[in-house]
């Protein structure tokens, strides 16, 4: 139980500095502006596919195999769709404009998937402590560019620095439970461990495809964003290769 529990602080502990460091440095800006929040989403988009790409599926395939590799990635995606399709369009997303409403999908988007990435890590330590302090570094550092994306356009409101930098942050709880029920199950079926990684990557992809990416486009239309999803697509290469 002292593993387990060890395991789910460390999980958290990653996470939430990660998340809470990113907030801190784009709250950092007196004000927010376009090539900069450009710049944030899209380094986190090409990090975040990168983490995908070359650690996350390629490790949950070797597990348990292409075929239940691609289940997971289809829940993972179908679950973030519907979040994001059954995300309602309240009076404070036409307060605030659509900026806003880009900050709560990737907050709740943050966190919905940082409860996969928290059994990403669970079951990893189980299965690996390399593969476990791999994947908790790797997702903690890609929760810092994460983080600066959903405060960023929070600045906009009238929000503290304190609170948009407390609000950013606990979209990194979720991770404790997911890192506390990957380690206890994660021990029992190599199948379980696949379907977590696998839906943690499912789940990364749409968020990158459907929101960091187009965002980041949309938001500066030039070449300076596909250079910053290059410059995070290559960092998050070098960080999974030297870990």
């Amino acid at each position: 139980m002292n593993k387990i529990l060890l395991i789910t602080a460390i999980g958290t502990l990653v996470c939430g500095t990660g998340t809470a460091l990113g907030a801190v440095i784009a709250t950092s800006f007196r004000k927010s502006n376009n090539i900069v929040m450009s710049s944030i989403m899209a380094i986190a988009g090409g990090l975040m596919l990168s983490v995908v790409t070359f650690d996350l599926i390629p490790e949950a395939i070797l597990m348990g195999g292409l075929g239940l590799t691609l289940i997971g990635i289809f829940i993972g995606v179908v679950f973030v769709s519907l979040l994001d399709i059954f995300l309602p369009t309240t009076a404070l997303l036409k307060k605030y404009g659509k900026h806003i409403k880009t900050a709560i999908i990737l907050g709740i988007g943050l966190a919905a998937h940082n409860f996969p990435e928290g059994l990403a890590i669970g079951s990893g330590f189980i299965g690996g402590r390399t593969l476990g302090f791999k994947l908790a570094l790797v997702i903690g550092m890609h929760d810092i560019p994460e983080g600066a994306a959903v405060a960023s356009p929070l600045m906009q409101s009238k929000l503290s620095r304190f609170k948009i930098i407390l609000l950013t942050a606990l979209t990194a709880m979720p991770t404790a439970i997911g890192a506390y029920i990957g380690a206890i199950l994660g021990d029992i079926s190599t199948t379980f461990i696949t379907l977590c990684l696998s839906f943690a990557g499912g789940t990364m992809l749409y968020i990158v495809c459907g929101e960091l990416i187009p965002e980041s486009k949309d938001l500066f239309k030039g070449i300076f964003s596909t250079i910053s999803i290059i410059i995070g697509i290559v960092l998050g290469l070098l960080i999974t290769s030297a870990i």
